[in-house]
C-alpha cells in the first residue's frame, strides 16, 4: 500500500471517529475489531526483519493502533477494561519498535478474543449460511470490480483506485478470517471503492463472506478438507462456526499443518457440514452461551429466541447420530433445553436460569463424549437408517393401510387409484424437499418444526372424519341404507379427492421429518459406510412393505363389521397420536406456551411431559368417546 492510498484512509478514519464518536463511547466493540483486523492482515507487509519496508503502510499501522487504544478507553466500562487498555498499549508499542509479524498478530488475537468474550459482538453467524446464495450476491455486486473468480480483474477494475482486492493472493488472504471479510462488507473499507453494503441482511453478508473466503483455496484442498473432515478427531480442530469465522489459514496451519488448510477450505465452501453430529452440539453450545449472556443484558426475548435456535438450528441437527448412541441421553436434553426455554419465558431470577443452563450444557458435554467414543459405524450408521424410516413410516403404513382394506372390503378398487394419487405426490414432494433443503436454502428449524406441526394437527382432524364415517358404518341401520343404495354415492368425486388428500397428509408429513433426519445422518456417516446406509433405507422399506400387507391381509380376512371397527379404532388411536405430534413441534417452534409436569415421554405414541400436549390429546379421547357413546348400538351385521 503506497502513500497515496493512505492518506485518503487516514483522513476518512480520522472524519469516521469524529462522526461516530458518541457511537463509540456507547459500546462499538465492531469497529475496534474491524481495525485490529486490518492491523493483522498489513502489517506482515510493512515491517520485515525490524524494518519499515512500507512507509506508508507503517504510518497507517501506528495510527490505527492508535486509535485502538483511545476506543478502547470509550467502551463501556467492564472488569476487563484494564486487561483491554493493556493489551492495546503493547499493541501500540510493538508496532512503535517495529516487532516481528507474528509478536504482532498474537497482541491483535489475544485483544480481539477478550473483547469478544467481554461484549456482545456479532462474530459469528447463528447458522451456516448458503454459500450458493453469497455466490449470486456476489456476481451481482462484487464481480464487476473483484473479477468473477475473485482475482481483482474485473471489467472495471481498471478505473479504480486503490485497485480491487486480489482475493486468490494467499499471502494476504492467509491472514483474513471469514469474521474480517464480514467486516469489510458490513462496514467497507474507507479510502477505496469498497462501500458498506449495509443494505444486505446480516445472513446475506455472512453467505458473501464465506463465498469470498474460498477463493484462496484450490478445488484439490477443498476436496482434501473434504475427505479429512470424515474423521471424527479432525472436526475437535474446528468444532462450531465461532471457530470457523475466527480462524485465519496461518493460524490454522501454524497448529495442524496443511492438513489444518485443507479442512478449513473444505469448511469455508461448505458451512454446513459444521451443524451435524457434534458439530450441531457446539452450535447449541454457542447460542446457548449467548442466550444466558442476553438474558444477564436483561434482553429476555432475545434470549428466548436463541434459546430456541439452539435447539432448532443446533441440537436436533445432531439428534439422530446422538439417538442411535445414548436415546435416554437425547430425551433428557430435549427436556432440559425445553424447561430452560420456558424459565427464560417465564423471567425467572438470574440463578435459577444458570443452574439450568449448566444442566444443559453437562448433559451437551456428555453427548460430545459420547459421539467422539462411537463415531458413525457402518453398521450404526445402517441401524440408524433403517429405524429412522420405519419408525417414521409406521404412522403412514397403518393409516394407508386401514383405509385400503376398507376399500377393498367394499369392492372399490376403482377407488384405490385416488388413494395412490396421494402417497405418490407426498413422495414427489419429498424429494423437491430434499432437493431445495440441500441447493437452495437451509430450512430452518422454527420452519421445520412448525410445517411438521400444522401437518399433524391436519392429520389428526382428517383422520377423525374418517374414523367417525368407518365408526359410523358399524351400526346395522346406517349400514342397510349405505348397501342398499349409497355405495354409489358415499364415494362421490368429491370424496375421491378426500382420499387422495388423506393419503397425501398422512405420507409427507412423515416423509418431510426423515428427509431432515437423513440429511444430518448422512454427514456423519464415516467414510465408505453410505452402502450401510442405503442398506438400511432398503431394509426398512421391505419391511414397511411386510407390514402393509400383514395390515391389508388380515383385514380383508374380517368380517366387515369388524374391519370398520377395528380400522376406525386404528385411526382414532392414530388421530391422538398426531395431535400430541402436532403441538409438541408447535411448541418447540416457540408457538405455543409449555407446562412441564412431571412424567415419562413416549414419543411413538405422540405422549410428552407438557400439559398442553396431554390436554389436546384428551381432548380427542373426549370427542371419541362421546361419539361412541352416543351412537352404541346393540345391533350386529
Amino acid at each position: 500500500m503506497n502513500i497515496t492510498r493512505s492518506l485518503p484512509r487516514l483522513c476518512a478514519l480520522l472524519a469516521l471517529i469524529i462522526i461516530t464518536g458518541p457511537v463509540m463511547a456507547a459500546g462499538k466493540p465492531e469497529v475496534i475489531l474491524h481495525m485490529l483486523d486490518y492491523i493483522r492482515v498489513d502489517y506482515p507487509a510493512t515491517v520485515q526483519d525490524g524494518k519499515v519496508v512500507n512507509s506508508g503502510e507503517y504510518v497507517e499501522m501506528q495510527e490505527f493502533s492508535s486509535q485502538v487504544a483511545g476506543m478502547v478507553r470509550a467502551l463501556e466500562p467492564r472488569s476487563v477494561t484494564p486487561q483491554l487498555l493493556s493489551g492495546a498499549t503493547r499493541l501500540q508499542q510493538a508496532i512503535d519498535e517495529r516487532a516481528a509479524s507474528s509478536s504482532v498478530n498474537a497482541l491483535v488475537h489475544n485483544l480481539s478474543q477478550q473483547l469478544i468474550a467481554s461484549y456482545p459482538v456479532n462474530v459469528s453467524p447463528r447458522l451456516p449460511p448458503s454459500v450458493a446464495s453469497g455466490k449470486q450476491l456476489y456476481a451481482d455486486n462484487c464481480a464487476s470490480c473483484h473479477g468473477i473468480s475473485g482475482n481483482g480483474l474485473g471489467p472495471e477494475a481498471a478505473t479504480l483506485s486503490p485497485p480491487p482486492v486480489n482475493f486468490q493472493d494467499m499471502a494476504r488472504q492467509q491472514e483474513r478470517s471469514v469474521w474480517g471479510l464480514y467486516s469489510a462488507i458490513s462496514q467497507g473499507v474507507e479510502g477505496t471503492a469498497m462501500t458498506a453494503y449495509d443494505n444486505f441482511s446480516k445472513e446475506q453478508r455472512w453467505a458473501l463472506a464465506f463465498y469470498v473466503s474460498s477463493f484462496a483455496f484450490s478445488d484439490s484442498a477443498r476436496n482434501d478438507g473434504r475427505e479429512l473432515w470424515n474423521n471424527s478427531a479432525v472436526q475437535g480442530w474446528i468444532p462450531d462456526l465461532a471457530s470457523l469465522t475466527a480462524l485465519t489459514p496461518a493460524e490454522v496451519k501454524q497448529q495442524y499443518g496443511e492438513d489444518g488448510v485443507a479442512v478449513l477450505a473444505y469448511l469455508r465452501s461448505s458451512p454446513a457440514a459444521i451443524a451435524s453430529g457434534q458439530g450441531a452440539l457446539s452450535i447449541a453450545a454457542q447460542l446457548l452461551a449467548t442466550s444466558l449472556q442476553e438474558y444477564r443484558n436483561e434482553y429476555p426475548q432475545e434470549a428466548y429466541q436463541l434459546a430456541l435456535s439452539a435447539y432448532l438450528d443446533g441440537f436436533e441437527l445432531g439428534e439422530a447420530a446422538l439417538s442411535s448412541t445414548d436415546p435416554g441421553l437425547t430425551r433428557s436434553i430435549e427436556q432440559a433445553m425445553l424447561a430452560y426455554r420456558e424459565m427464560i419465558r417465564a423471567e425467572a431470577p438470574l440463578n435459577k436460569i444458570q443452574q439450568q443452563y449448566e444442566t444443559v450444557t453437562a448433559d451437551l458435554q456428555r453427548a460430545s463424549t459420547a459421539l467422539n467414543e462411537n463415531t458413525m459405524t457402518a453398521s450404526m450408521g445402517f441401524v440408524s437408517a433403517y429405524v429412522i424410516l420405519l419408525r417414521e413410516g409406521l404412522e403412514a403404513i397403518l393409516l394407508l393401510g386401514a383405509i385400503t382394506a376398507v376399500l377393498l372390503k367394499l369392492g372399490r378398487r376403482d377407488t384405490l387409484p385416488y388413494l395412490h394419487a396421494g402417497w405418490i405426490g407426498a413422495l414427489v414432494l419429498g424429494g423437491a424437499t430434499w432437493a431445495v433443503s440441500n441447493y437452495l436454502f437451509r430450512i430452518s428449524g422454527a420452519g421445520r418444526e412448525l410445517t411438521e406441526g400444522l401437518t399433524a394437527l391436519l392429520a389428526c382432524g382428517v383422520v377423525l372424519y374418517v374414523g367417525f364415517w368407518l365408526h359410523d358404518k358399524t351400526h346395522a341401520t346406517r349400514w342397510r341404507e349405505f348397501v342398499d343404495g349409497k355405495v354409489r354415492h358415499a364415494l362421490n368425486g368429491k370424496n375421491l379427492w378426500l382420499l387422495t388428500f388423506i393419503a397425501f397428509i398422512a405420507v409427507y408429513r412423515e416423509v418431510f421429518e426423515t428427509v431432515l433426519f437423513y440429511q444430518a445422518l448422512w454427514l456423519q456417516a464415516e467414510p465408505g459406510s453410505e452402502p450401510s446406509l442405503w442398506g438400511g433405507i432398503l431394509a426398512a422399506v421391505f419391511s414397511l412393505l411386510a407390514l402393509g400387507w400383514i395390515i391389508l391381509r388380515s383385514s380383508i380376512r374380517l368380517p366387515l363389521k369388524l374391519v370398520f371397527r377395528v380400522n376406525a379404532a386404528i385411526l382414532f388411536i392414530l388421530a391422538v397420536v398426531f395431535a400430541g405430534h402436532g403441538v409438541a413441534a408447535l411448541q418447540e417452534a416457540g408457538w405455543l406456551p409449555v407446562d412441564l409436569i412431571a412424567m415419562p415421554s413416549f414419543e411413538l405414541l405422540g405422549i410428552y411431559p407438557t400439559l398442553e400436549t396431554l390436554g389436546a390429546q384428551l381432548l380427542v379421547v373426549a370427542l371419541v368417546s362421546m361419539i361412541f357413546l352416543r351412537q352404541r348400538q346393540p345391533a350386529s351385521i
